[in-house]
Parts: C-alpha cells; structure tokens; sequence
C-alpha cells in the first residue's frame, strides 16, 4: 500500500498551523502567508539511552564563573556577563543595521583564546575578507566558511571544535533531506533545532543571525525564540549614529538590558555615555522641547522630546509620532485638549525624539504633554528642567519605577529641577540627588512652569510681506 504524504500549512510569520490554506492566517491575521509544510508520521517517543534519575535541586553543583568576556563591554552588559559555554544567542535586526559587523568583531578578539568559525551563508568569504579588512579584524584564528548545507556545517563545526560559531543568517542554511525551500518555516525551526543540539553536545557558544519581518519581528516561526537562550534585537536608525542592542530573553541573566553603540567609519564602537550624545546637539532656548529620563533595562538615559504645533490646512490633522508611539500621542493630545484647555483640534501636531532613539515607557508621557504645551503657547521649558511621569487619562501624574536612579543620571548631567508625580515619592528621593524636586498631580498643574518662562523667539516674516 503506497504512503501516504500528510502535509499541513504554516504561518511564516507565527508559526501557526492550519489544515488547509486560506488567504489570511486565523492566528495572526497575516495575508498570504501560509506556505505547505510536509508532515512525517513517527512512532512514539522512546528513550534513546540510560534514563538518570531526578535528584533534588539542593545537590545539584552551582554553575559559577560560565561566563566568557567577549571583549565588548556593551555586549557582555546585555549578556549578563558574557558568552555562556554551549548557549545559543539569536540576534535579528533589519538589513545593513550591523550584525555582521559586530560578531566580526567580537570573534576576532575571542579568536586570540582559540579557533573560531564564522559561516557565512549569505555572502561570500571574499566579502567578509574585505569587511574585516575596514574594520581591523583579521586573525589567522578567525575561520570563515561560505556553506549553506546543515550537514556540511554540522561537520565543519566536528572537525574544527571552535569555542565560538556564527551562521550568519539562519535563513538562508537549509537540511537537504527536509522538503521546503531555505527559509520556510519547517526549514528554520529544523535547522535552528539541530544547531542548538550541536552547540549543546559540543559545548560551543553560537551566534544565530537571524533576518525580521518589514514590522521589525523575527522572521520565521516563534518557535525560533522558544529554542534559543538569549534573543537580542539590535535596533537604530540608517540615518543616526546610535545602535541599540536590545535583550529580549536571557536565561544566563537579567532580560531587557541595552547595550549602545555608535556607528563610525572603524566599525561599531561602545557607548558608555549614551546620553551624552543625545544632548550633544541640543539647542537651547527653543520651545516645544523638554527632557525626560527613560529608563532601558537596568541603564537611565536622559533623552530629548521635541514636538511642533502649526495650523493645520486640511479638515483631518496630522498627528506624526518619530520614536514614540503614535497611539500614545494621541492620547496625550486629547489628554491636554480636555484636562489642560490647550487646543489642538485645529493644529497639526509633529513629535520625535533626538538622537534617533526611541522611547515607548509611558514615563516620558509628562514630558511628551510639556513639549507639546510650550510648542502650542509658543514658551519655552527652562533648560535645567527635567520631567518625569506617566499621564493617565484623568490628568493625573501617576508614580514611575526607579525614580531615584533616575534623578541621579539627571544630576549628573546637569539638571537643577525635576517635575516628577507627587503621589508614591520615595521617601528618600529628595535626597537623592542634588536636584530640586517639583512634585505636580496633574499635567494642567504641571504646565506652571511655562508661566515663568520667556516667551519664544518672535517668527520671522512671511515671504513677501515687508515688517515695519
């Protein structure tokens, strides 16, 4: 009796499963992006060796000193430390963002401790060559090797024994005895399965590159995330400097940490003062700006909002959001229309942050509803004023985690006065830091301090008209 092929189809954006194709997926509510996947039927789980029996968690020996300094001060922050012996890192960002940049990096510092393998599956070894060439990185222990076969790069890593792999990217590596194209669901879940078996057997740190979606999330099933140890997110702006490492899961140390890094002609280089180049370029004196403290895992950085009010021409106003979340600014600007009487009905409303860094806690809502208040009343905010707090849709000024960590980073640079909430202040937050602290309940109370402020600089005459 001939075999019969049980097939299913995948969503290539969550991974979920349906026993037949639709046009739009039932989980996830992408269009057009479920693709066949063969099903092979097996025979039930059996054990495959000895069985070791349990043993209390108390006699189980503590794991101590794993970590391995990868170099890179910024990268062994997000990881807790280091790399870990036989963990396996994903990190995905969008295309020239610099991944591949930064794992050259790291293992040609790592490849002075012993041999190292950089697979290359998306570019040729000739490429690679030319990159580290820029960036300074050659070693003749660093080992490079243009393979897009799971088996041959299953048997490069046995015959080397690397202390560290890269396979850069998931995606394009595909198991020829799997049907499917590279980077299809079944392709990328077996592929990335297989290699975290490997690393674990063997003991070996890898790195999988991994590609994203146009809305920024890992391309490939969610499983992928699920199999991995540590997902990193590497995040910015082609047009800005600053790079963001973002830990999104971490099972060797803390998760959403950040690490920075700006983007020079040498490569990337760390940041250790982040929020001194968010300032760098700061313009004093200009209304519609003010200054917040955000807080990235367990890093306080200060950061500049800037907003712009101007007559709108059209019946519907623009609300535009550059590195915050557009949903939000729309809540703050309905926020200020009915609990501050400050209308922007009539106005088109333009708000970013500096710097090419994006904010999304709701802690620099205070500061968001200042920017846009002294933009519409044409005030400025005092340059020695720093703003913290969450608005809710009553106009209240609720309490935010950590504020004094947060006051010493606004201390240090600088700031003389903080408008922070005035319900669940720490006791000790006023001696905190040597700053000044103007505790408000509500956003209306809040916009005092535009009060005592001078006025903007006057607008210049339009074209054509002659001032008297």
């Amino acid at each position: 009796m001939a075999r019969t092929v049980r097939t299913a189809y995948a969503c290539t954006e969550c991974g979920a499963a349906s026993p037949r194709w639709v046009g739009r997926c039932p989980a996830c509510g992408a269009w057009n992006s479920l693709v066949e996947e063969v099903l092979e039927r097996t025979a039930p789980a059996r054990a495959s060796g000895p069985v070791t029996a349990p043993v209390p968690i108390t006699e189980v020996a503590a794991q101590t000193g794993a970590h391995r300094p990868t170099g890179v001060e910024e990268l062994d922050r997000v990881l807790g430390g280091g790399l870990v012996p036989g963990s396996v890192v994903l990190l995905a960002g969008e295309p020239g963002i610099g991944k591949s940049t930064l794992l050259l990096g790291v293992l040609a510092g790592m490849a002075a401790e012993g041999p190292v393998l950089y697979v290359c599956a998306e570019e040729s070894r000739e490429q690679v060559r030319l990159r580290a060439e820029r960036l300074g990185a050659l070693h003749p222990g660093l080992l490079l090797a243009a393979e897009t076969d799971l088996g041959t790069v299953r048997t490069l890593v046995e015959q080397v024994r690397p202390a560290v792999v890269v396979v850069d990217s998931v995606q394009t590596v595909a198991d020829p005895e799997l049907a499917g194209a590279p980077g299809g669901v079944g392709q990328v879940r077996e592929v990335a399965a297989q290699l975290v078996r490997l690393a674990k057997e063997r003991s070996i740190a890898t790195f999988l590159v991994g590609q994203v979606t146009k809305e920024g999330a890992v391309a490939g099933p969610k499983t992928l995330e699920h199999l991995v140890d540590v997902v990193l997110n590497f995040e910015g702006d082609q047009h800005h400097a600053l790079r963001l490492v973002r830990c999104t899961k971490n099972r060797f140390g803390p998760a959403y940490e950040v690490g920075c890094f700006e983007m020079t002609e040498a490569g990337l280089e760390p940041l250790a003062d982040p929020s001194r180049l968010f300032l760098s370029a700061r313009s004093a004196g200009v209304p519609g700006v003010a200054c917040t403290v955000s807080l990235e895992g367990r890093r306080p950085l200060v950061t500049e909002v800037q907003a712009l009010v101007v007559p709108t021409g059209v019946a519907v106003p623009r609300r535009t959001a550059q590195g915050l979340d557009a949903g939000r600014l729309a809540i703050l600007v309905a926020v200020l229309d009915r609990r501050a009487r400050i209308g922007l009905a009539g106005n088109d409303v333009f708000a970013a942050t500096a710097g090419g860094v994006r904010i999304t806690e709701p802690a620099a809502d205070l500061a968001i509803c200042l920017a846009l208040a002294s933009a519409a009343r044409d005030r400025q905010v005092p340059a020695d004023l720093i703003t913290i707090g969450e608005v809710g849709l009553g106009g209240e000024v609720r309490p935010v985690p950590q504020l004094p960590r947060r006051l010493a980073e606004a201390a240090r640079l600088g700031f003389r006065r903080a408008l922070v909430p005035a319900t669940g202040l720490p006791k000790g937050a006023r001696g905190a830091a040597d700053i000044e602290l103007d505790p408000v309940g509500s956003v209306a109370e809040s916009l005092s301090v535009l009060a005592t402020a001078p006025p903007g600089a006057p607008r210049p005459p339009k074209l054509g008209v002659v001032p008297r």
